[in-house]
């Protein structure tokens, strides 16, 4: 017969195996993925993609220019769930780091990925209004731990977020990072060979109406918890006091050959003014959009500029241990 203790440790076990069941994020079997509008307000809704684990089938299907192995609106796996919302280049849309995305939702997290109005590939009508991106991204979070059919399952007290470019702007924004954009006007007319700068040319941006922009206009989100930054555009429009209130872990990545933004203005300054040391990644022989997946057929035929990497260089080789390292660095901070 077992005594009273042996039976109190028993239960006891038996409790702490069940908390750890609802708490551990599953890993998942398949990869559920649906895409949702966002309601905006007086605005149109946002469009926005999610991925997740689930248990039922994945299959292909065709995403923009790309091919993902996902399940449709399947059921969503697992308790607890870590989010990392996520923030694309400019001109791109939600998909621009899909396989990032996948990636995340394999070993356990949601990933939620929001199309920037005003900022993607079929509209450029807001380009530089880039205090949106921030408040788009916190409604993205909004929706996510509030209003999505499955934010019952998610641990809104585990929040990342990953951008790219622009995205890493947005998402360093988020963190509590604080701009001047004053600064780009004199920046590109010092620089006006920048890719950066001639693009906000080309698209008739008037680069003096930023100087007057209140700080109060950038949203910050302090559900925030870790930041994984690329290539993030316009660094050197923060400074250390622009980045004072960016209290969470930061990992950031630089291309090493990076012609777009060309160093050091662009990542270097973050990494240098950031409060706190960064994981920081410079990659041999990358340039800027080799941070974007390997491109298909049809769309290196159509955008060489943003497929073609130097000679040498292994995008699809390099995505593998990106991907594990912004996984890995997430699961080390969102625990």
């Amino acid at each position: 017969m077992r005594t009273i203790t042996e039976i109190i440790v028993r239960f006891l076990a038996i409790i702490t195996a069940l908390v750890s069941l609802v708490a551990t994020p599953a890993l998942a079997t398949d990869i559920g993925f649906e895409e949702v509008k966002i309601p905006n307000g007086t605005e149109p809704p946002l469009i926005a993609g999610i991925w997740y684990p689930t248990n039922m089938q994945a299959t292909p299907h065709t995403l923009g220019d790309f091919s993902q192995t996902v399940a449709p609106h399947a059921s969503i796996v697992g308790n607890q769930l870590p989010l990392v919302v996520m923030s694309h280049g400019g001109a791109g849309w939600y998909d621009g780091h899909y396989d990032t995305a996948l990636a995340l939702a394999r070993a356990g997290f949601v990933a939620a990925a929001v199309s920037h109005a005003g900022d993607t590939f079929d509209d450029q009508s807001r380009v530089l209004q880039i205090w949106r991106r921030p408040a788009q991204l916190h409604r993205l979070v909004d929706y996510m731990v509030d209003e999505w059919r499955g934010h019952g399952r998610l641990d809104a007290t585990r929040i990342g977020a990953f951008g790219f470019s622009n995205g890493g702007f947005t998402v360093l924004v988020a963190a509590g990072g604080i701009p001047d954009l004053s600064k780009i006007a004199p920046f590109c007319e010092a620089h006006p060979d920048h890719d950066l700068c001639e693009a906000l040319q080309h698209a008739g941006v008037d680069l003096k109406s930023t100087a007057s922009v209140p700080a109060d206009v950038w949203i910050h989100d302090p559900r925030i918890k870790a930041i994984a930054i690329a290539a993030p555009s316009f660094g050197f429009t923060f400074g250390p006091v622009g980045l004072s209130g960016v209290r969470a872990p930061v990992q950031l990545w630089s291309a090493a050959n990076d012609r777009h933004q060309p160093h050091p203005y662009y990542d270097e300054p973050v990494r240098d003014d950031l409060p706190r040391a960064s994981e920081y990644h410079v990659v041999d022989n990358a340039g800027h959009y080799d941070f974007l997946p390997p491109c298909g057929v049809r769309l290196s035929r159509v955008r060489p500029e943003i497929c073609n990497s130097l000679p040498g260089f292994n995008r699809a080789g390099f995505h593998e241990q990106f991907n594990a390292d912004v996984v890995r660095f997430f699961q080390a901070t969102l625990p």
